[in-house]
């Protein structure tokens, strides 16, 4: 089969659609024959090894977490799934961006409702379950406010969704061009933050400061200056890592690697199948030009979800 691989840590413009063995289906795992994959950001750093600490990888790496497509094989012990099923899953590092990938039935894998078409189910996995960890990981409740920065990307986007769905006030993130969409997906308010001082904004709207702040876009110690829009008592969520202490009372929690629970991608998959979950597609690439997405990706801002059709 064909597949999307770097042979080791490299620079983006070195990987390359490459020839790999087929993958078989072991106990406990299905063959998924994929219609379409899509990019996060955490695929760049396995690709070029900046995280290899924190998620050190196996080469060749097939690149892509995320995958739609129907069931082609399953292994011993797998029930509830059979071939010619149509699903969408979180692979992990077994890789998407490929014309067959391997799955694991569970939280991460989930039966594709009529009415959500391949390209719309594969921008779902790691996104749309890291929204919906971050929110439960914070505790936030409905009647609170929360604000949402880097409310455009692929987390962001189910993130403002979501959050409003539970009856929260939302304040996101959002350059000029994109603020009316925000506003369309739920947002109360939004803060355009290429020319505004975002936390500022937050507390003019809020002056005793927000229930919580979801930080998709900083890490480390520029987690400190996003908490100064929490109130007293508020918390700061982020899926990536940073400080233990942030300097005033706020609480940080760190997800890190998302743990879903049962259920969460087929509540996903069903919001988007019937509507209540807006999936915005940012780009559409075919499988012959899969490099060239991966660098489109790195290297322009795209509202939504980078998405690569498998023939």
């Amino acid at each position: 089969m064909k597949a999307l691989v770097a042979a080791g840590y490299q620079p983006l413009d070195r990987i390359a659609l490459t020839d790999r063995p087929k993958p078989a289906a072991g106990p406990g795992q299905v063959v998924v024959r994929v219609e379409a994959a899509a990019l996060n950001p955490l695929d760049l750093a396995l690709i070029t090894g900046a995280l290899k600490d924190v998620y050190p990888v196996q080469h060749p790496l097939v690149i892509g977490m995320d995958a739609a497509g129907t069931v082609d094989e399953v292994g011993p012990d797998v029930t509830g799934y059979a071939p010619g099923d149509r699903v969408l899953a979180f692979t992990g590092q077994t890789g998407s961006v490929a014309e067959y990938t391997l799955a694991t039935p569970g939280p991460r894998l989930a039966h594709r409702p009529a009415g959500l078409d391949a390209e719309r189910a594969a921008a779902l996995p790691e996104s749309g379950m890291t929204a919906v960890c971050l929110l439960r990981a914070a505790g936030l409740a409905p009647g609170q406010t929360v604000l949402v920065i880097g409310a455009t990307g692929g987390i962001g986007l189910y993130a403002v969704q979501l959050a409003t769905a539970l009856g929260a006030r939302v304040i996101a993130t959002a350059g000029a061009q994109d603020a009316e969409y925000i506003r369309e997906l739920g947002a109360a308010h939004t803060v355009d933050y290429r020319t505004a001082d975002v936390v500022a904004a937050a507390l003019e709207l809020v002056p005793g400061g927000v229930d919580l702040v979801v930080d998709l876009i900083n890490n480390g110690e520029g987690l400190v200056g996003s908490a100064r829009a929490a109130r007293p008592g508020g918390r700061l969520v982020s899926p990536l890592f940073g400080p233990q202490t942030l300097d005033r009372d706020v609480t940080p929690v760190y997800i890190g690697s998302f743990v879903p629970e049962p259920g969460d991608l087929d509540d996903l998959a069903a919001r988007a199948a019937d509507g209540r979950l807006r999936v915005e597609i940012g780009a559409r690439y075919p499988f012959a030009d899969a490099a060239r997405a991966v660098a489109d990706f790195a290297g322009t801002h795209i509202r939504g979800k980078v998405v690569i059709t498998v023939p």
